[in-house]
């Protein structure tokens, strides 16, 4: 299905503004907790870089899904952690450090790890490159543009003008937040038809690899013998995907690609946002118990 170029256009844009501002989050610190704290961010890439991609495969399998929409979840399992699951984090009490550099470190990888698994699950599946426009040079450009840059960008004025970036930091994760909703309702309004057409098959597959991406995340992170906090930062980011990169990429080369990330965008951050609410309360319970004992 050939893309609409306003609509392509449109979401690039979108993309490089929240991208930019979460590049105004970011600090060199993210980046050195690499070094000083690595089991965490360890545990949380592995997760989102390898076994989120692996279980969207998986579950694209089991649920049946049509080639191109299995290619889709795919592409949105493979998508970096977003702005919001840092949010959610410092909501829940979360280590919200280890999530900020998690989202910081899998979108830089993004330039790699996007492109390699879109490629791969279109291969996996079976779909007939001959019906999509895919130009993989031109995804890696395009994954530069709306990625790489924006991020470097904000994190060049962050480091310039720290004091302004500091003082306007709530009005930009304002803009980011609207331009995800804008991301969101053009890629259900410009595929209203297919989206409702595939809901009923996308959605079930979608809630699944959300709540099982985000119980595994925990689940390896405690395993891993992580904290509370900890493994909670690493399972919100698993439940809250970048998925307005997944919706821009996908549009670009395929309108259905976007299909499930437009789908899973539509409750990810209510799935999370739940389960954030209930880290918080048995962390503060768990923290009352022991300052009374």
């Amino acid at each position: 299905m050939e893309p609409s170029p306003v609509a392509t256009a449109l979401l690039s844009v979108a993309l490089a503004v929240i991208m930019f501002a979460l590049g105004t989050t970011l600090r060199g610190e993210q980046f050195r907790l690499v070094l000083t704290k690595p089991r965490g961010i360890v545990v949380g890439l592995v997760n989102l870089v390898i076994v989120a991609p692996l279980l969207a495969f998986g579950i694209a399998e089991l649920t049946g899904l049509d080639p191109i929409l299995a290619a889709g979840l795919v592409l949105l399992g493979a998508a970096p952690g977003g702005t919001f699951a840092n949010l959610l984090t410092h909501a829940a009490g979360g280590a919200t450090a280890l999530s900020v550099s998690m989202t910081a470190i899998s979108s830089t990888l993004a330039v790699i790890t996007v492109p390699f698994w879109l490629g791969v699950s279109l291969d996996a599946f079976g779909v007939d490159e001959a019906g999509v426009d895919l130009d993989m040079p031109l995804v890696v450009v395009r994954v530069m543009a709306t990625i790489a840059i924006p991020i470097a960008l904000g994190m060049l004025l962050a480091a310039r003008r720290t004091d302004w970036v500091t003082a306007h930091q709530r009005d930009l994760e304002r803009i980011a937040f609207g331009t995800f909703v804008v991301v969101v309702l053009v890629a259900v309004l410009s595929q209203t038809g297919p989206v409702l057409d595939n809901l009923g098959s996308v959605a079930p597959a979608a809630l699944l690899l959300n709540i099982t991406a985000m119980s595994i995340g925990y689940g390896a992170s405690r395993l891993a013998k992580l904290d509370a906090p900890q493994s909670t930062a690493i399972a919100i980011e698993l439940g809250v995907h970048n998925a307005a990169l997944a919706i821009a990429i996908g549009a670009a080369v395929d309108e259905r690609l976007a299909i499930p990330a437009a789908v899973y965008s539509s409750f990810m951050v209510v799935t999370a946002g739940a389960f954030a609410w209930f880290m918080h309360r048995r962390m503060a319970a768990e923290q009352a118990t022991t300052a009374a004992a």
